[in-house]
Order: C-alpha cells, then sequence, then structure tokens
C-alpha cells in the first residue's frame, strides 16, 4: 500500500495529474490536502505539485511556503517522510528551506513549455532508484521561472554529496550549455536533500507516464516512490 498525500495550492494546475499518475501507476488513490490545513495525514510520500500557486506574486513559491499546511510539511520532511515538488513545488520546496538555492527567471525571459532530455546522476535516491546512472530520460517542462542558482559553496556541495538528481541534457546525454532550456547552473534539473528522501525537479514527469501522452519515462519517478516505500515496510 502507497500512502501519499497531494498538497494543493490555489493556482495549482497539476494536482489532478499527479493524483491520476499515482493511482494508476501504484494503484493507490492519494489523499488531495488543502493548503490551508494544518496537518498532513501520515503519508509514505507527500507531493507538492506545479502550477501557479497564489498567481505567483512575489517570488515563485514565495507565499505558498508559508501556507499553513507547510510548517507541518517541512516538519514531516525533517522527520524523514519522502517529499517531492515538482516545478512550482521545487520552487515551493526551496523558498521553504528544504532544499538550497532558488529558481529565478529563465535567462531567455521567456515560458518555455516542451520535452527535455535530462540525464540521471544519481539513481540511489527515493526518488530514482528505477532509473540508471547515466541515462538520457525525456520528461517535458512548462515553466517561466526554471532557472536553477546557488552560490559557487552550495553548488560545489551538491556535487560532492551527489545531490544533483537530474541535469538537461541531450538525447545522448551529453551535458553542454546548449542543451540547458533555462540557464540553470550546471544544468541543474533536479536536486535532493542530505538524505535523497526530499527532490525537487523542475521537469513535470507526471505529463509523461503512459504511451498514450507521448512516452513513459516520467513514470519511473513514480515507480522508485512505490519501489522505495515497500522496501522500507519489508
Amino acid at each position: 500500500m502507497l500512502r501519499a498525500s497531494v498538497i494543493v495550492f490555489p493556482g495549482s494546475n497539476c494536482d489532478r495529474d499527479v493524483k491520476t499518475a499515482i493511482e494508476r501507476i501504484t494503484g493507490f488513490a492519494p489523499k488531495m490536502v488543502w493548503h490551508g490545513d494544518a496537518s498532513v495525514p501520515s503519508s509514505d510520500v507527500i507531493v507538492l505539485p506545479g502550477g501557479f500557486s497564489y498567481g505567483d506574486y512575489l517570488r515563485c513559491g514565495a507565499m505558498a511556503a508559508h501556507s499553513p499546511i507547510m510548517k507541518d510539511v517541512v516538519a514531516k520532511a525533517n522527520a524523514g517522510t519522502p517529499v517531492i515538488g515538482i516545478c512550482n513545488g521545487f520552487q515551493i520546496l526551496c523558498e521553504s528551506g528544504l532544499l538550497p538555492g532558488a529558481l529565478m527567471r529563465n535567462a531567455s525571459l521567456n515560458f518555455i513549455c516542451r520535452d527535455v532530455f535530462l540525464k540521471v546522476e544519481n539513481d540511489q535516491t527515493f526518488f530514482t532508484k528505477c532509473y540508471r546512472k547515466g541515462e538520457a530520460i525525456k520528461v517535458p517542462i512548462a515553466h517561466g521561472e526554471g532557472n536553477y542558482f546557488a552560490d559557487s559553496e552550495t553548488l560545489d556541495r551538491l556535487e560532492g554529496e551527489g545531490r544533483i538528481a537530474f541535469r538537461y541534457s541531450d538525447a545522448a546525454g551529453a551535458v553542454s550549455p546548449e542543451t540547458c532550456p533555462n540557464g540553470a547552473q550546471r544544468n541543474i534539473a533536479g536536486i535532493v536533500n542530505e538524505t535523497g528522501r526530499v527532490l525537487g525537479m523542475m521537469p513535470h514527469p507526471e505529463r509523461l507516464y503512459e504511451s498514450a501522452l507521448g512516452g513513459t519515462d516520467g513514470r519511473r519517478v513514480f515507480e522508485s516512490i512505490l519501489l522505495s516505500t515497500l522496501e522500507a515496510a519489508a
């Protein structure tokens, strides 16, 4: 059994997509938890979905990070509950202090919505163990503020601790400035915390999890969640 909770903020627009992906892939329907609630039900994983929480006023994710529910999300994450933030959810994780750095405006200053390739950098986290390190996968992006920024010390620490989960690449897994769609430093598309149990990623795995959607490369994020949960319960 997988007990998943999806946090719904005003302006979320990928919460139902994530719900459907989790239910179809794992067979278990997640709880939909309103941002104004005081606590999250006991969960094997918490999802902060994509969208435009609070209309992206101030900095993206800045207002959502102060929603009543986030106090409990932060507490549960610090106690070991896995949390994944997708797109706007990644921004919220950074604004809440669960992940370092910030997501800035795309270098082009344009909203970008298309499929991109990612190189899997770490296949040992709660969310990536169904991938192979070094493989290239295709996952869609849809954001105006996906340009990951952190100071050099933080970037070096992320590199040294193996906390970069995904980088923007080409179809062969080659990483270069030309393969980065948004200007993100070191082509970073996703990072994890020190334990590997909090993941923030800009691409949307829930949008490419079955062939009817045009591909299945995003599916293994959710399969990894289920596998990790089952392994922990064994």
